[in-house]
């Protein structure tokens, strides 16, 4: 955990975050006043901005988008904080919001305020007791699927996120949105097109099997192992983090994410979880879906057919940085990795459609 004992470091850029003005807002919220201790920048899987400090005898975690804001970046910080504050008070485990700023003339960007989660990230450190239990690993494994089931499972009417998504339609769109995702790339000079074997393959069949029914509900978006937080002391996920591709769709593509992105010893995609991806002992994909089952009525028959979406999506979502990579508007490395595991998950792919 954070040393709360240090004093603001002077160095933290006011155009990221002025605590004059966020202190000024907390006042006005009614927070407890005070100086503001022990400021550390947390690290994460997104470029958005979270910094942990202490003020008035509380612990926070301030969250807004990154430094240079991209096209929706305030939008997406403000759904995130609307969708965890309806999820308190649910069994769904996710960061608790304290007090939102949806108006970015305050600080010049949406920011919000939650408590800050006891727990590691996968992708950052194993513990002893995890690194040295397969059985453990296993159970996270399962735990994880649990609170994706449990997230699914939610009425999303009855939290008022009716108008969250616009679930009507939404497996119809996905192939066409992320085709089209994936020719935008070519705006990227230098960029090849897309060198990924089976992409066309892939779409045409998931429009020719996709599902004719299905029950909308709340999707995470991005549900893989490095977006969880773990307790220290057993396998219970702490809490699900990093909401910004949530929306109102199909939560079977949560569970298919999930098996899309289970990390196998010895491919590129284990690395993106750290020691857990190198170690394995992870529940297989049968395993997932039975335990899935156990906390929803959903037809699991058809889970084959969004792990292929999964793959399809998150592929094409990983090949964007590939491409930006050739314009120089990411590092060579990275993109090189992010197209490996981009072709290990169109591969993956093509097995389940045999």
């Amino acid at each position: 955990m954070c040393d709360m004992s240090v004093a603001q470091p002077v160095e933290v850029d006011r155009e990221v975050v002025d605590f004059a003005v966020v202190g000024q807002w907390m006042d006005e919220q009614g927070l407890p006043a005070g100086e503001f201790e022990g400021v550390t920048p947390l690290g994460g899987g997104t470029q958005n901005i979270m910094l942990r400090f202490a003020r008035g005898g509380r612990d926070y975690v301030l969250r807004r988008g990154p430094k240079h804001l991209r096209a929706k970046s305030n939008d997406v910080i403000r759904r995130e904080a609307r969708l965890l504050g309806a999820l308190d008070g649910t069994d769904v485990r996710s960061p608790r919001v304290i007090a939102a700023c949806t108006d970015e003339s305050v600080m010049g960007v949406v920011f919000y305020l939650m408590e800050p989660i006891t727990g590691f990230n996968p992708q950052n450190e194993l513990p002893e007791l995890h690194a040295g239990d397969p059985e453990i690993r296993r159970r996270m494994g399962l735990s994880a699927v649990e609170a994706i089931a449990r997230l699914g499972a939610l009425d999303y009417r009855a939290l008022g996120l009716s108008d969250y998504g616009k679930p009507e339609g939404f497996l119809e769109r996905q192939v066409p949105r992320w085709l089209g995702e994936l020719e935008s790339y070519s705006a990227n000079e230098g960029y090849p097109g897309p060198e990924i074997p089976g992409v066309r393959q892939v779409g045409e069949w998931l429009d020719r099997n996709r599902p004719a029914q299905w029950t909308p509900g709340i999707l995470h978006g991005d549900c893989h192992l490095a977006n969880m937080m773990f307790s220290f002391d057993g396998p219970e996920v702490a809490a699900m983090v990093d909401w910004e591709m949530s929306t109102i769709g199909d939560p079977l593509l949560d569970l298919g994410w999930q098996i899309a992105t289970r990390p196998e010893p010895g491919t590129a995609g284990a690395a993106l979880v750290g020691k857990l991806g190198s170690v394995g002992g992870l529940p297989t994909p049968e395993e997932m879906v039975a335990h899935y089952g156990t906390f929803s009525d959903r037809d699991l028959s058809v889970v084959p057919w969004y792990t292929v979406l999964a793959c399809f999506k998150l592929g094409i979502v990983l090949e964007g940085t590939y491409a930006r990579a050739f314009a120089g508007k990411a590092p060579k490395e990275v993109g090189d990795f992010l197209h490996a595991i981009t072709l290990e998950l169109f591969e993956r792919a093509r097995r389940l459609m045999e």
